[in-house]
Formats: structure tokens, C-alpha cells, sequence
């Protein structure tokens, strides 16, 4: 048995949008107590992951070394279509997932204590992003 839901998800321009609840939302409507939740962000410049949810500052130094990692505008780009922020979007994507896979038990998700689940947007500006949550149980 499974369950299907999509999600649209503002996001204000580059950073971190926590998931976590509106995804346990989905788990409680799917009635099953065990399984596996898998999240899906179907876009080229955003991604997913599971990171510390209490401090704020590990936020800020995950998005600075991606920064490092992938600066906007770098002139070596050639992708350039949208924005300077375009290519860096993309490598920023491929540097993080597009799938998060998160136990069920006991009718929640099985993240840890300091864990959140994330939508992490790469371009600068607002956007609206469409995930896939899908559990089976």
C-alpha cells in the first residue's frame, strides 16, 4: 500500500524552507504507522536535505561554503540564460539530492532529535516548488 501527495512550496529566494511538518502532515493523512516516506524535488536549481535544525548558524555556513563552492557569475560559466545565478543554481544542485528517504515508525517520521528535513532553494529569487511525497507502508 502506498500514498501520494504533492506539495507546492513558496520559497523567498536563496535558502533553507523547513519541510519537516507539512511532510509529517502527509505521513499522519497515509494512516500507516511503519514504512518509508520518500520526498521528490522535481527542479534543476532546488534540492532536499536532512540537516540540524537547531542552530541557526549551520544554515548560514552551509550556504557560505556552497557560495565558495559555486559563486554566482563566475565567468567561466556558460550557462547564463537565467541570471548570473543560473549555472551556480545547477552546480549547487548537483552537489546536494533531489530524493530524501526517511523511515516511518510509529506513524512519524524517523528523523533525529536535531535533524529537520529542508528545501534548499539555489536561485536568489522566490520560486515555487513542487515536491512528490510518497509513503508506503
Amino acid at each position: 500500500m502506498h500514498h501520494q501527495e504533492r506539495l507546492s512550496i513558496e520559497t523567498p529566494g536563496r535558502g533553507l524552507t523547513e519541510l519537516t511538518a507539512q511532510v509529517q502532515r502527509v505521513v499522519e493523512r497515509s494512516g500507516f504507522a511503519s514504512g518509508l516516506c520518500v520526498v521528490h524535488c522535481a527542479h534543476t536549481s532546488a534540492s532536499l536535505l536532512i540537516q540540524e535544525n537547531a542552530d541557526p548558524s549551520v544554515q548560514r555556513d552551509l550556504l557560505a561554503w556552497l557560495e565558495r563552492l559555486a559563486p554566482d557569475g563566475d565567468p567561466r560559466y556558460t550557462h547564463t540564460l537565467e541570471g548570473p545565478d543560473d549555472m551556480a543554481a545547477h552546480l549547487r544542485s548537483t552537489l546536494t539530492r533531489s530524493n530524501e528517504s526517511i523511515p516511518v515508525s510509529g506513524g512519524r517520521l524517523a528523523l533525529g532529535t536535531w535533524q529537520g528535513l529542508y528545501l534548499l532553494e539555489h536561485r536568489t529569487g522566490p520560486h515555487r516548488r513542487e515536491l512528490l511525497v510518497h509513503v508506503q507502508g
